[in-house]
């Protein structure tokens, strides 16, 4: 059988990959939205409304429980690794975009402006989540494993 065929025939992948996909296709429609312009960045960047990371992880999550059961190894992993991602998320990448934030407003002050090409370049800002994104991507993930599961 054909390798892809084979990977389309995979509920779990199939749920997975598609929770990413919408995620990141309603957080450009939105980012367009609220800024009024295309970001090409935001199909596949970081950050933003909804979390791509729970829809992925929250989609892995749902499809393994479908299709191997709850009581499965697969599910396990599936769950403690959807814990981590949206911790993660929430906590360490959401400070790290606060951080990123505070350090460009420093170096656009005049005193900071250096000649140096490397320090001109702004740091990414949208790396984290807050809550509501991230429970959004959950959501999103659920809904959209349930759906995927029931077309198979």
């Amino acid at each position: 059988m054909d390798v892809w065929q084979e990977m389309l025939e995979n509920q779990i992948l199939v749920s997975s990959v598609t929770g990413w996909v919408v995620a990141q296709v309603l957080k450009t429609i939105i980012d367009c939205t609220l800024n009024h312009g295309f970001s090409p960045e935001r199909l596949v960047g970081s950050g933003g409304m909804p979390s791509s990371h729970s829809s992925t992880v929250c989609a892995l999550v749902v499809s393994s429980g479908i299709c191997c059961g709850v009581s499965s190894p697969e599910f396990a992993v599936s769950f403690v690794l959807a814990a981590v991602v949206m911790y993660d998320a929430i906590g360490v990448r959401q400070e790290t975009g606060k951080q990123a934030k505070l350090l460009n407003m420093i170096l656009e002050q005049d005193f900071f402006k250096l000649n140096n090409h490397e320090f001109q370049k702004k740091l990414k800002e949208f790396v984290g989540h807050t809550p509501l994104q991230v429970f959004a991507g959950a959501v999103l993930g659920i809904a959209i494993a349930l759906l995927v599961n029931m077309a198979y």
